[in-house]
C-alpha cells in the first residue's frame, strides 16, 4: 500500500504568499515589455528621424534668408545656437504623447495588464514603474535626438557666422531642457491612458490637451482665456527649453509636473478601485 505524503495546507499557504515580485523586478518587467514592442523601437527611430530632419530644413532656411548673416552676431546666443536642435520638438511632442498612451492603453486592449496586475496585487508598483521606466527611456532617446540635431545644425549656423560649443552657458542645459519636457510629456500621456484605458479616447485627449484646447482658448476674446492659456502643459512645459514665454524654466517645469500630479492621482486611485 502506498502512503503519498503532502504538506500541510498552511504551510503550502504560507509559501504562496511569500512569493512577490521585487520593485527591481517589476522594473525589469517593464523595461523588458517596453523594449520588445516593435512599435515602441518605431516610434523611437522616428522620433529622432523627424528631429534631426526638421532641425537640418529650419536651420536651412534660417541662414538662407537675407540679412540673416549680418545680423547674426547681434542676435547670437543659446537660442540661436540651439536653433535646430529644439526646432523639430512642436512634432515629436505628438509622437511621444501618442507612444505614452499606447504603453498603458495597449495594455488594457489586449488584457495583459491582467497578468501584470495578478503579478503585483497592489497594482501601483506596475503604474510608478511604467512612468519610472518609460520617462528615463524616452527622456534619453529624446536627449540623443536633440544632441544628435545640435551636431550636425552646427556647422551651418557656423558658416553663417553663429559658433557656439556644448559647454557655452545655457547651451547644454537647453538640450536637457527639451529631453526632459519630451519625457514630462510622454508621461503625462501616459496617465491620461491610464485614466481612460482606451487608445483612441487617450490619444485623443493627450492631443487635444496639446494643441486644440490652447488653439481654443486663444481665440475667446478674455484675459482670463490668454491667462489659462498661459498654464496648459504645452504652453508652459516650452519655457523649460526656451526663452520669451511667460514663466521662467524652473516655473515651467513644475506647472507641468504639477499636471502629471494630479492626473497621475486619478490613475491610481482608478487603478486601486477598478477592475483590470
Amino acid at each position: 500500500m502506498t502512503t503519498i505524503a503532502s504538506a500541510p495546507a498552511g504551510h503550502v499557504h504560507h509559501a504562496a504568499q511569500d512569493v512577490h515580485l521585487s520593485v527591481a523586478g517589476i522594473l525589469r518587467s517593464e523595461w523588458i515589455k517596453l523594449r520588445t514592442l516593435r512599435s515602441t523601437l518605431w516610434v523611437y527611430a522616428i522620433m529622432i528621424i523627424l528631429q534631426v530632419g526638421f532641425g537640418l530644413l529650419v536651420v536651412s532656411i534660417s541662414v538662407g534668408q537675407a540679412g540673416f548673416e549680418q545680423n547674426a552676431e547681434a542676435r547670437a546666443g543659446s537660442s540661436l545656437a540651439t536653433l535646430g536642435a529644439v526646432s523639430g520638438i512642436g512634432f515629436t511632442q505628438l509622437v511621444v504623447s501618442v507612444l505614452g498612451v499606447l504603453v498603458i492603453a495597449g495594455e488594457y486592449s489586449t488584457g495583459q495588464i491582467r497578468s501584470s496586475l495578478v503579478a503585483v496585487p497592489k497594482r501601483l508598483p506596475v503604474l510608478w514603474a511604467k512612468i519610472v521606466v518609460f520617462g528615463v527611456v524616452t527622456f534619453v532617446v529624446s536627449f540623443v535626438g536633440v544632441l544628435i540635431t545640435y551636431l550636425v545644425t552646427a556647422p551651418i549656423l557656423a558658416g553663417a557666422g553663429i559658433s557656439s560649443s556644448l559647454f557655452d552657458n545655457g547651451v547644454f542645459l537647453t538640450l536637457v531642457g527639451a529631453a526632459g519636457y519630451l519625457a514630462l510629456l510622454g508621461i503625462l500621456a501616459l496617465v491620461i491612458g491610464a485614466v481612460l484605458r482606451n487608445t483612441a479616447g487617450g490619444i485623443a485627449t493627450a492631443l487635444g490637451l496639446l494643441l486644440v484646447l490652447p488653439v481654443v482658448l486663444t481665440l475667446i476674446p478674455a484675459d482670463w482665456a490668454n491667462s489659462l492659456a498661459d498654464w496648459l502643459p504645452g504652453t508652459a512645459g516650452r519655457d523649460i527649453y526656451s526663452s520669451g514665454g511667460v514663466f521662467e524654466w524652473w516655473q515651467g517645469l513644475l506647472i507641468l509636473v504639477g499636471w502629471i500630479v494630479v492626473i497621475g492621482a486619478a490613475a491610481a486611485t482608478l487603478l486601486r478601485r477598478r477592475d483590470a
